[in-house]
This record gives structure tokens, C-alpha cells and sequence, in this order.
């Protein structure tokens, strides 16, 4: 089970940097898309706490 994590592991970094070598704008866009679905998340979740207090 060890040996598959490690072997899924590599085979994802080595996708990520293909895909950042190979296209690097379209990286870029991917991660941009990621970062605002982390801060709207983020955002939610203050949002809620903020209600929850009041």
C-alpha cells in the first residue's frame, strides 16, 4: 500500500511539472482558479462565523 501512495505520489509531481513546462499560462490559470476557490471558501467560512456570533 506504501509502495502505490509513493509511485501515485511521483506520478502526480511529475504530471504537474509537465503540464507547468509544456503550457505554463494555462498552469498559471490553473492555479489562480484554485487560489479564488480556496479564498471563497475562506470567505464563506468567515461569513458564517461572523453570523454565528451576532
Amino acid at each position: 500500500m506504501v509502495q502505490a501512495r509513493k509511485i501515485a505520489l511521483y506520478m502526480i509531481v511529475v504530471f504537474v511539472l509537465y503540464t507547468i513546462i509544456t503550457s505554463p499560462e494555462r498552469a498559471a490559470d490553473l492555479v489562480q482558479v484554485g487560489f479564488e476557490g480556496v479564498s471563497s471558501a475562506a470567505q464563506g467560512v468567515g461569513d458564517f462565523m461572523s453570523e454565528l456570533v451576532q
